[in-house]
């Protein structure tokens, strides 16, 4: 019963998610959701772990993820939390066939779904609405990155933890600190005393 529940809410979720870009027809949508696989994890469990092969990539139902590398110093450096309606995966990995660089674990409990990139490639050539919103979500993400790449060039910690609240104010709700810390590249104590003086 939690399984059918569980893929009925999740068509739902994604159709919503994929409507305010691309329009397909109900054919069209059963078509591109049945390439997905439901798949739940706990709380600390890894879903890419550096060196693994990477040949899917996620979109959340429900819960969060990071992704993220550990440096030889053993410091921890966030590229991404990963929310619902939001995808996540080794991009470079994924599209180059190398091996997995950083790692994605889960923050609370998860729900996703995969999609393989094989699958994802059929879909694009089949349907002409797939491949406009996956062009669109890509080129979002790039814009995200430039701006994030701009703010640690050009703000300071405390205009980047302004920018963070303003943008995404459920992330405070969902990380633990020392993550949103690690995320903005400052210590926790320096997090704490931005967190008191808002």
């Amino acid at each position: 019963m939690k399984y059918i529940w569980y893929n009925m809410e999740a068509r739902e979720i994604l159709k919503e998610h994929i409507a305010r870009t691309a329009v397909l027809t109900d054919e069209e949508f059963d078509r591109f959701f049945s390439c997905f696989k439901p798949l739940t994890f706990k709380k600390g469990q890894v879903v890419i772990r550096e060196g693994d092969k990477v040949d899917s990539e996620y979109f959340v139902i429900s819960g969060c993820l990071k992704a993220f590398f550990v440096n030889d110093d053993v410091k921890m450096y966030i590229l991404q939390f990963a929310m619902p309606t939001w995808w996540t995966s080794d991009y470079n990995a994924l599209y180059s066939g190398a091996r997995a660089g950083i790692n994605v674990d889960c923050i609370t409990d998860v729900e996703l779904l995969c999609l393989s990139n094989a699958d994802r490639e059929k879909l694009c050539k089949e349907i002409h609405q797939v491949e406009h919103f996956f062009r669109w979500r890509t080129n979002k993400g790039y814009v995200a990155a430039q701006r994030r790449l701009l703010s640690f060039m050009n703000n300071d910690a405390k205009a980047r933890y302004e920018e963070l609240l303003k943008l995404y104010p459920q992330l405070y709700n969902l990380v633990p600190k020392h993550l949103i810390a690690a995320y903005l590249g400052v210590s926790r104590e320096t997090l704490s005393r931005l967190y008191n003086s808002h």
